[in-house]
């Protein structure tokens, strides 16, 4: 993102009161961007990254991997990101086109077609929970093998039981220990992946510059 001087500040000073933490560098960059777009400090103790995530998430933002959200709200949030750096196809659950469902939301019957069209995609699950299961599902049938899902769904109904079943499978994951959660955060996490990204891929794109 461009920094403007405000944010520098409003950084250090999320800096100065998170104190000492146990994250990689790169672990703590995601956090603070979620702190930031939140102000939530809460949010320091919630977020759990699977062992390579970011690294498995980076390598596919290279690789312009396509990106399947669950809500017009993340693709707004991701959309200056993505298309200012590696411009990886970007595609909303709430726009596919499917036959309507009585069993499943919108949302879930939508990233369940996504997902069989893009099973190697990256998901990204701000909103809606049934979203998150119906991946969940496809992942334990052995139907899609995402490179990488971010799942910071709000809820009360099973969230967090869909949010185990996730981090028991061998998928790349970043989500949310706890209830809390939405499309803010989603996106915030999606763009500073998309930063640690360029850092490490871009300047090959930039012809080394």
């Amino acid at each position: 993102m461009e920094w403007h001087v405000t944010d520098a500040q409003s950084l250090a000073i999320i800096d100065s009161e998170i104190g000492d933490h146990v994250f990689s560098p790169a672990e703590y960059e995601i956090v603070r961007r979620v702190i930031y777009a939140t102000s939530d400090f809460e949010y320091k103790s919630l977020i759990r990254f699977s062992e390579h995530a970011l690294q498995a998430g980076a390598a596919a933002l290279a690789a312009r991997t396509t990106i399947v959200v669950d809500a017009p709200m993340v693709q707004v949030g991701i959309a200056y990101e993505i298309q200012n750096t590696f411009a990886n196809p970007v595609y909303c659950s709430m726009e596919a086109l499917t036959r309507p469902q009585k069993e499943k939301t919108r949302s879930a019957w939508g990233i369940e077609t996504l997902a069989k069209r893009y099973p190697e995609g990256i998901f990204v699950v701000g909103q809606a929970q049934t979203a998150l299961t119906a991946l969940v599902d496809l992942i334990e049938a052995e139907e899609i093998r995402p490179a990488l899902i971010i799942a910071t769904p709000a809820g009360f109904i099973n969230v967090d039981t869909d949010k185990e079943r996730l981090q028991e499978s061998l998928v790349p994951y970043i989500t949310i220990d706890s209830r809390k959660g939405n499309a803010v955060v989603a996106a915030a996490i999606v763009n500073g992946l998309v930063d640690l990204a360029w850092q490490a891929y871009g300047q090959d794109r930039n012809g080394g510059s």
